[in-house]
């Protein structure tokens, strides 16, 4: 596929895209089958999804309890919760007979003494008592920490009630209407056996025989009233359950977070977002589509990113409408006609744009809300730009590049993203069918070249970011080269419309005296004498024995050895049309670049380098900037300079990042490794490192408080003589004298990871990962097992 055939895209307007106007009117579908009956994706939008920290696996995510900040023993807990409940029932039973009578005030000072005797007072005396005794309930539980009682042995409620061990706590506006009921059964249960009510016990009158009254210690009227009051107690608790709904309370927590998602889910299998937009038409032909199997996870996400451009421009509700009703799961596919990756090699869920790459250990060190816990990426985090740094086979290619980089073909297809991925020709970065567009530079195979500008237009922009990257690694000053090059580019530019490509730069640096007089000529036919006059001086420059034109060919040489200018497959120079990125970014392109072979390595860095600065350029430069666009680095030794570290920290406001991975920190020039790591959001050290790449993260990571305990022993010398003798025939039998221990706690600020924990204590394809999103919401280094 070429560049020109991706102009149109499922984010552009669907009146951009093929429909039937002349189609006959649809009919409406059957209403779709219950969910019972619906195929995997139903169940996968019924899937709980709950907002979490950065970086956590959001699909079937359900949140750990909240941790005891002290934790206390068994014997402890359960003595100390004993002794709150009796001491809590010796204050109801001192009060209730009359032997404090403070907690009356209150009741006293609202109430009169007309009152006395009414129903009106004995309701509000009967209500003043649930509400002391459940007062005294509270006080007593927080006393007794008959929460934590309730959170160690929770799981095991859970299972008694046949609910799920880890189903998430109620929310509190369902805690609490069941607390409100059970509050005003008992006091309407209070009121009937006080004596307040007597309506209840009617049916009793009415039913018993006289001859029970009169003789009232009879077995048959014993068994009569019992049953009534028990029947009585039974509808009031029925009635207190219905009112808290203390059946869907147990539901939720039988079925965990599925039940609380239940509604959402079913509204997004049944497209109500179209319905509410007014495509019901739309909404039932993909209903009928979703639950006949023939909908994908991919084809959902993509028709709604198209839907989602309809709701800004309501006009193109009918086209819409119209595409689906012809096309329907195939409505708005990407440009290529592909509607899924022929393989996929990691987890993903669409919906949340996240590519599952490992778990967090249950480890203590790693903070306890993020242990157990899936770990994934997705472009709400790799917008602040991700570094990986390990050893060759750490897995950073394998289990982190492969699938961000296939996580983000994916989002290409569903028109939400634009992906340039970077590797050797050994990095199996995804196969040739996964890309639009594949650039190999030098290769035998392939229809397209790098643009040496990446589509900058600015010739002093172009010369500037050209400058950068050839004096990278070198002592020539930048902004000399820039001016030299912006003395050969200027001309060339308004003498034939267009810039220099590599053999013709690299011959006006070297002065070529045949191009230099031709060019000068074209300058005066063209009347450019402001340009002919920046020729002269560059011929000038050129005589200088420190001129820096020469290192400049000299870098461009390397280009061109590599093949860099000459049409893949031609060995006659002939030329094509360059890939321009800058164009690329544009659309939902998916972007494969193999650098050249190991014998030009030289080249590969300065090709790494060239594209790490037109991507920067040109991500900030995007009119458009609704897709996420991404560069993927497999290798990035030497691709960074003092402007690309700038750029990097340019990308967050522009919908944009970089994954970046690197063998060791030691690959980048000493002044610019604290500004990368401080430039990106996102880091990872994965084991192997070196304690020098260990020092960088963990100054990186920064510090935190701990607390430091501190056990010191001395001789027991306390007690009288009895004492002193049985430690002396311990000591004479065992050998050891009797010993006391001192336990000091201290907090200190200490570093999250150091360098020796990052170098020596980091498992096989495992990595230390912190993240941060675009937001500015961070989370912790935490300890992850990679692979899927």
């Amino acid at each position: 596929m070429t560049t020109d055939g991706a102009r149109r895209g499922p984010h552009d307007s669907p009146s951009t895209l093929p429909t039937d106007r002349g189609a006959p009117p649809a009919h409406r579908m059957p209403p779709p089958p219950p969910p019972a009956a619906a195929p995997t994706l139903a169940g996968w939008l019924h899937a709980p999804r709950p907002a979490t920290s950065p970086g956590i696996w959001r699909f079937g995510h359900t949140p750990r309890p909240v941790q005891d900040a002290e934790p206390l023993g068994d014997r402890e807990l359960h003595g100390g919760a004993l002794l709150a409940l009796l001491g809590g029932l010796l204050v109801w039973s001192l009060c209730w007979n009359g032997y404090i009578r403070i907690w009356l005030w209150p009741l006293e000072w609202v109430t009169t003494d007309g009152w006395s005797g009414t129903r009106t007072y004995a309701s509000l005396t009967y209500l003043y008592y649930v509400l002391f005794g459940a007062l005294l309930a509270y006080l007593f539980g927080r006393l007794g920490n008959w929460a934590r009682v309730w959170r160690r042995h929770r799981s095991t409620a859970l299972r008694l009630l046949r609910a799920a061990p880890d189903a998430p706590p109620l929310p509190r506006s369902v805690t609490a209407r069941a607390g409100a009921a059970l509050v005003l059964g008992a006091w309407a249960w209070g009121l009937s056996f006080g004596g307040v009510w007597q309506f209840w016990l009617e049916p009793l009158y009415a039913l018993v025989p006289d001859g029970w009254w009169e003789t009232g210690d009879s077995t048959a009227y014993v068994v009569a009233y019992n049953v009534h009051y028990l029947l009585w107690t039974a509808l009031l608790l029925g009635a207190a359950a219905v009112a808290g709904d203390w059946h869907g309370a147990l539901r939720r927590l039988r079925a965990g977070a599925v039940v609380a998602a239940g509604a959402d889910a079913e509204d997004l299998a049944r497209w109500q977002q179209l319905r509410d937009g007014g495509a019901d038409e739309a909404a039932d032909h993909l209903t009928a589509e979703l639950y006949a199997g023939s909908l994908s996870d991919l084809d959902y996400v993509r028709i709604d990113n198209a839907w989602q451009a309809v709701r800004a421009r309501p006009t193109e509700l009918a086209a819409f409408t119209g595409t689906v009703l012809q096309h329907g799961p195939g409505a708005f596919t990407h440009p290529s006609g592909a509607r899924d990756l022929t393989v996929r090699t990691a987890r993903h869920d669409l919906l949340t744009r996240q590519v599952f790459i490992g778990e967090a250990l249950d480890d203590d060190r790693n903070p306890y809300s993020h242990r157990a816990v899936g770990v994934a990426l997705d472009p709400a985090v790799l917008g602040t730009s991700l570094l990986a740094v390990g050893p060759p086979g750490s897995g950073k290619t394998g289990r982190v590049v492969r699938p961000v980089t296939e996580s983000l073909c994916l989002q290409a297809l569903a028109g939400r993203a634009a992906v340039v991925a970077v590797g050797g020709t050994s990095a199996a970065l995804g196969p040739d069918d996964a890309f639009d567009v594949v650039v190999r530079v030098g290769g035998p195979a392939g229809g397209h070249r790098l643009d040496l500008y990446g589509g900058i237009e600015d010739t002093d922009e172009a010369a500037t970011l050209l400058a950068e990257v050839l004096t990278a690694g070198t002592r020539a000053d930048a902004g000399e080269a820039a001016a030299v090059l912006a003395q050969l580019v200027g001309p060339y530019r308004s003498a034939y419309g267009g810039l220099p490509d590599v053999p013709e730069l690299r011959a006006l640096l070297d002065g070529a005296p045949g191009l230099m007089t031709s060019l000068g000529e074209d300058l005066e036919h063209a009347g450019a004498w402001d340009q002919l006059r920046e020729l002269a001086a560059r011929a000038r420059q050129a005589e200088r024995p420190d001129d820096v034109g020469r290192l400049l060919a000299d870098r461009l040489a390397v280009l061109d050895r590599c093949g860099f200018s000459a049409a893949p497959g031609d060995t006659t120079g002939r030329r094509v049309r360059p890939f321009s990125l800058a164009a690329a970014l544009e659309h939902p392109l998916r972007v494969r670049v193999d650098l050249p072979a190991a014998g030009h390595a030289e080249a590969a860095r300065i090709i790494s380098r060239l594209l790490l600065a037109q991507f920067t350029a040109a991500a900030t430069a995007r009119r458009d900037r609704s897709l996420f666009a991404c560069l993927v680095i497999d290798d990035a030794t030497a691709a960074f300079t003092a402007a690309t570290v700038r750029g990097l920290t340019h990308l967050r406001p522009a919908n944009a990042g970089a994954v970046l991975s690197l063998r060791t920190l030691d690959e980048v020039p000493e002044r610019l490794r604290a500004g990368l790591l401080g430039a990106v959001g996102c880091r990872m050290a994965l084991s192997g490192i070196t304690t020098w790449d260990g020092e960088q993260f963990a100054r990186a990571w920064g510090t935190e408080w701990t607390e430091d305990r501190d056990v010191s022993s001395s001789p027991d010398r306390h007690g009288g003589v009895l004492r002193r003798g049985v430690r002396g025939v311990r000591k004479l039998f065992t050998g050891r004298a009797a010993t006391t221990e001192t336990v000091t706690v201290r907090r200190v600020e200490r570093e999250r990871w150091s360098a020796s924990e990052l170098a020596h204590r980091l498992p096989p394809r495992h990595a230390v990962l912190s993240l941060s999103t675009v937001a500015g919401e961070t989370g912790p280094p935490v300890l992850v097992r990679l692979g899927s």
